[in-house]
């Protein structure tokens, strides 16, 4: 588990994501994200289009054995 950092709500509600977890998962500037509550915090999910996962699992192998009956 990693080390959590601590932000700072400023007065108009903004917050910066430290450089550590914008590294950590590739954010880049004016990237959007949607945002959740969920058993009282919140999570933040970067909007990628789906173009983005092409090729993620290239090299998989897929096959696999199937029972008798079923083949």
């Amino acid at each position: 588990m990693q080390a959590m950092d601590t932000i700072t709500i400023s007065a108009k509600y903004q917050i910066v994501i430290p450089k550590k977890a914008r590294e950590a998962i590739g954010l880049q500037s004016g990237e959007k994200l949607k945002i959740m509550t969920y058993d009282g915090r919140i999570e933040l999910i970067p909007v990628r289009p789906m173009e983005s996962f092409r090729g993620i699992a290239a090299g998989i192998d897929v096959r696999f054995d199937r029972d008798e009956d079923r083949a």
